[in-house]
């Protein structure tokens, strides 16, 4: 067998110490790999490159399209961008596959029959990091959900499922409040739903629904959500399976993919040798996997099933009683190479069928563009303004003399409740405005219109921020109500 090129990052933190570990297992047990490496991260950023990835990183990524990485500590504020994310998008990994399963009683859990796996959209939502801070108080993040992304997440998990003996898929979010972006995402998991129709489906509100993952996840099977959920959903599974040192991540696209843990760089406890390198090691099984060496990847898992059963622990996992350090658990799942484990499954990965399979391509019906029984039609503006000075009162009387003849003035929120007119005393305002602006009765409105409003509303010398057009699509109202 050739030896396939991955790239590898050996990260900061404790990264480098359990990069060093997996590498030495996969050695060890044959896997047919060529690793070439890259500098990324705390380095690169210090440089000046503000994701982190210099663009010699870039070209060897662009070349494997297999990508092996350590944690990575993302500076917290500031103008730098996340890692992770940047790689995600530049290389279209849409798919974040983070499968979590019980180790009881060689793990102490208290939920001993879980195995589940979260599929994460792994592109959009508010991880788009599309921000800006409008006045001296308030700053706004873009919350973007879009059909062709969410389809293609969504066909996904039911793809997943399949191919993998599951039965159930369960999506998560909270359209309850957030009607237009989670409705768009849920109302696609219900049309794809019908694809699937041997698939048990359901659906929960994120808050109960999270809250059921950490009291009772032996009733989940494949749960698919928006990015945010998703991390955090993830995180849960894998902490109340025993310690979220044990999870690990793939991060899956048309043409590359990436394969991490799931944890961060614990700074905290790097150098001191006692890291758990298991989380990583679980993301190169998922990469030897996907790169055809199935039989590899079994022979590592199940030696890391036997080590645990022979009651070998790093601390995070001992709770307390005896463990080891890295070094010594790295090599005692490297002396059980070729062993199987004898109270739990033995794992059994099979060859993908085909190039196609294996990467996990997964067509997306997408929309024509240019289909004109889309009708979306222009129906008022959202006007959003800087105002710390006017009182309420004084304001609307400004925004209604700007409304000319073309406008009405509907209302007036701050923080979405309404303020004007019959606001509440009661409701605490900031600095940041919202004017809805509707058409005159029985007017249109168009965008040369909305131009001349902006005009009149700089002359009544208030400082507009942004705009929002309010449309329609085919009828059906495109903006969320303006609550009174």
């Amino acid at each position: 067998m050739s030896k396939t090129p991955i790239t590898v990052a050996y990260g900061d933190g404790i990264g480098p110490e359990i990069m060093k570990s997996v590498l030495k297992i996969m050695d060890k047990a044959d896997a047919q790999i060529d690793p070439e490496f890259i500098d990324i991260g705390k380095d690169a950023y210090l440089e000046g490159w503000s994701t982190g990835i210099p663009d010699k990183a870039w070209e060897s990524l662009l070349r494997t399209k297999v990508f092996l990485k350590a944690p990575i500590t993302t500076p917290q504020g500031g103008g730098y961008k996340s890692l992770n994310v940047t790689i995600r998008t530049s290389l279209g990994l849409y798919a974040n596959i983070r499968p979590t399963i019980s180790y009881s009683p060689f793990v102490k859990t208290n939920h001993p029959d879980m195995d589940l796996v979260v599929v994460r959209e792994n592109e959009e939502d508010l991880y788009t990091g599309i921000e800006h801070q409008q006045t001296p108080e308030v700053v706004q993040s873009l919350k973007l959900i879009t059909r062709p992304g969410s389809e293609r997440i969504v066909r996904h998990a039911f793809e997943y499922a399949k191919k993998n003996g599951r039965k159930k898929v369960t999506c998560i979010t909270k359209d309850n409040i957030m009607k237009l972006s989670d409705g768009l995402f849920h109302k696609v998991f219900n049309e794809v739903a019908e694809e699937y129709p041997e698939m048990e489906t359901d659906h929960w509100i994120v808050d109960i629904g999270l809250a059921r993952i950490a009291d009772s996840p032996e009733t989940f099977d494949v749960i698919v959500m928006p990015n945010l959920y998703g991390d955090i959903a993830s995180d849960i599974a894998s902490q109340i399976s025993g310690s979220v040192g044990l999870g690990g991540s793939a991060n899956i696209g048309d043409e590359g993919a990436m394969f991490e843990a799931i944890h961060g760089s614990a700074p905290d406890i790097a150098g001191k040798g006692i890291a758990n390198p298991s989380g990583l090691l679980h993301g190169a099984i998922q990469m030897l996997i996907h790169i055809g060496q199935p039989e590899t990847a079994s022979k590592i898992h199940n030696a890391w099933f036997k080590t645990l059963e022979d009651g070998i622990y790093t601390g995070d996992i001992a709770k307390g009683g005896p463990a080891v350090g890295s070094d010594e658990f790295t090599d005692a799942v490297i002396e059980r190479l070729g062993q199987k484990p004898e109270t739990m499954t033995p794992m059994n990965y099979e060859k993908a069928a085909d190039k196609e399979e294996k990467q996990e391509t997964i067509p997306v019906a997408a929309y024509d563009r240019a289909d004109t029984s889309i009708k979306r039609e222009l129906d008022g503006v959202d006007v959003f303004v800087f105002n710390n000075e006017l009182d309420t009162d004084a304001l609307g009387k400004k925004m209604e003399k700007a409304a000319g003849e073309d406008f009405e003035l509907a209302v007036i929120t701050n923080r979405g409740a309404n303020a004007y007119p019959k606001g509440y005393t009661e409701i605490f305002t900031t600095d940041h405005w919202r004017c809805r602006f509707l058409p005159a009765e029985n007017g249109k409105v168009s965008n040369k219109q909305i131009t001349k409003l902006l005009k009149r509303i700089t002359e009544e010398d208030i400082d507009w921020i942004k705009l929002e057009n309010l449309y329609s699509f085919n009828g059906e109202k495109g903006y969320s109500e303006a609550r009174k």
